[in-house]
């Protein structure tokens, strides 16, 4: 039974069923399918999956029907004004989601509308926004001057797509505390991922393709245009008291990406912040989780204390704010939900990541991964003496595993097809891609990396690896603190112990500051009761860094 679902798929079994049993197929099948597990490998399986459900609308319908009690704003988190079939996760999504543990603060409602107000005024195809490019394309050799009406920061992307969110959540965040406009720089492997976030005919966040600073992908540490280098050079002065408006060049370029230099890190001193309030155009580019540096820095602190009075929140309400997947990929996320993880009534996530630099033999990892399961409680106990399933009280379990290698989807499958679960009910494993490696600049591997961030995001228990950015995403946007697989040390063993669970769901930035700035700081030790080092680094691996915590 289970090889036949494996080989014909969902679709073509029921065909072989008669019409009057068709109904029951759709809704029986799930539930065999769950019993064997399931491991789809290719873009056409995730658009196959469930084609049945799908009744050529997505899933509005679905959610329409269990709308009851659902708050699909978020508590006012999101705008109205969008239109649903536009972007079907928008209004879709908090039917998925099991946890909403905060609600925005009224001053980050305020300052999200505020944003909002200001990005329709400001953005592409407005005559501002025109005005501001014109005269950055005519070189003037300085800002707009003190009467600017709009300041802008454009995000440039770079590595995975894990770090892409976590830097561009951090920009955003950025762009709030300095009332900047946010436009994106969009590559072919980054566009289609998801829905415009901000409402209005002019607030597309896409920058525009004739956009007059060239090769902006191609911008990096050694470019002239850098902070870094404009202060190495003497071409700029991070004395506030010497910086007008006039004085500083049009654009700037942030490096903030793991190879910055010492001087590209003054980025994170208060009076470089004052100074570089004067630049109209700000450029940056980072691959890293840089809101607890924020949090140092006392321009800031204030304004950060009001907008997230839970400080384990920033991730988590941001998120949710600003990444919507585009319908393309939401098809995705909820043709294979619905198809083998719905009918579970727990669903535990398993993300599971090797790192070139800390790798362990898959028996260690795999070791390593049920250990910490049974320390914490993850997965369900196996009985190795029961010859069946007993008990009715267990609750059906869905694991999904998300992994490049397949190696560890087939053992832990194998353990629930070999033994039963301790008190009975039914275990489904399913792992939705296995991809071997990493690609980068690929739009479809792309695809179905946030389609798996998603479906991790919807469990009710998550076990991640450490340091894994797409891990720490998951986190966020589910609202769980998860459990976290520790990374190995230079020595290659396994590490005791085997996981640790999170304390906060923030998400680590994987690098501290260490500079030595001038001007008004903030007070250390009340810093330090809420930005700590992370707990999924520590002695002996090669990363270290801090997070945010209550």
């Amino acid at each position: 039974m289970g090889l036949g679902v494996e080989r014909w798929g969902r679709e073509d079994y029921c065909n072989l069923i008669t019409r009057a049993s068709h109904i029951v197929c759709l809704f029986t099948l799930p539930f065999m399918v769950l019993h064997f597990g399931r491991r789809a490998g290719t873009l056409a399986e995730w658009q196959n999956a469930a084609r049945p459900t799908l009744m050529g609308e997505g899933l509005l319908n679905v959610s329409r029907q269990s709308a009851a009690g659902v708050d699909e704003l978020f508590g006012s988190l999101l705008s109205l004004g969008f239109d649903r079939r536009a972007c079907l996760s928008r209004y879709q999504s908090p039917h998925y989601y099991k946890h909403s543990p905060y609600a925005p603060s009224p001053h980050l409602l305020r300052k999200l509308r505020d944003y909002e107000a200001r990005h329709s005024k400001c953005g592409p195809g407005t005559p501002t926004y025109a005005k501001s490019v014109d005269h950055l394309r005519s070189d003037g050799g300085s800002s707009t001057g003190d009467d600017k009406e709009c300041n802008y920061l454009v995000w440039i992307p770079y590595n995975g797509l894990g770090n892409r969110m976590l830097s561009l959540l951090s920009t955003f965040l950025y762009a709030l505390l300095t009332d900047r406009v946010l436009l994106v720089h969009s590559p072919d492997d980054f566009s289609g991922l998801f829905c415009e976030p901000f409402p209005g005919a002019n607030s597309t966040w896409v920058l525009p393709p004739d956009f007059p600073v060239a090769d902006i992908s191609r911008l990096g540490v050694r470019s002239n245009q850098s902070y870094g280098n404009l202060l190495d050079g003497k071409k700029i002065d991070n004395d506030p008291a010497k910086a007008t408006a006039q004085s500083v060049p049009p654009y700037v370029y942030l490096h903030l990406a793991h190879d910055l230099r010492r001087s590209d890190r003054l980025f994170y001193c208060n009076d470089d912040q004052l100074v570089l309030a004067k630049v109209n155009w700000l450029l940056l580019q980072s691959d890293f989780y840089f809101v607890p540096a924020l949090y140092d820095m006392a321009e800031f602190e204030g304004e950060l204390r009001r907008l997230f009075p839970a400080k384990e929140s920033v991730s988590h309400l941001l998120g949710r704010y600003l990444f919507h997947p585009s319908n393309s990929v939401w098809g995705m996320i909820t043709r294979y939900y619905h198809t083998y993880m719905a009918q579970a009534e727990e669903r535990i996530g398993v993300q599971i990541r090797m790192f070139s630099w800390a790798s362990i033999p898959v028996d260690d990892m795999y070791n390593q991964i049920m250990a910490c399961s049974r320390r914490e409680h993850i997965l369900p106990d196996i009985d190795v003496d029961a010859a069946a399933s007993s008990g009715s009280n267990s609750k059906s379990k869905a694991v999904l595993i998300t992994s490049l290698q397949a190696d560890y989807y087939d053992r832990i499958k194998s353990t629930y097809y070999e033994h039963a679960a301790r008190g009975g009910g039914m275990v489904g494993v399913f792992q939705p891609t296995h991809e071997e490696q990493q690609i980068m600049g690929q739009r479809s591997h792309n695809q179905k990396v946030l389609a798996e961030i998603y479906l991790l995001s919807f469990s009710n228990v998550l076990l991640t690896t450490g340091v894994s950015t797409f891990g720490y995403m998951s986190s966020s946007l589910a609202g769980l603190r998860p459990t976290m697989l520790m990374i190995p040390k230079d020595d290659g063993k396994v590490p005791e112990p085997p996981c640790v669970r999170a304390v906060s769901m923030e998400p680590c930035f994987h690098m501290t500051p260490d500079v030595q700035c001038q001007g008004k700081v903030v007070n250390k030790e009340e810093l330090s009761h809420h930005v700590k080092e992370c707990e999924d680094v520590g002695k002996g691996i090669r990363i270290k860094g801090i997070k945010l915590f209550d």
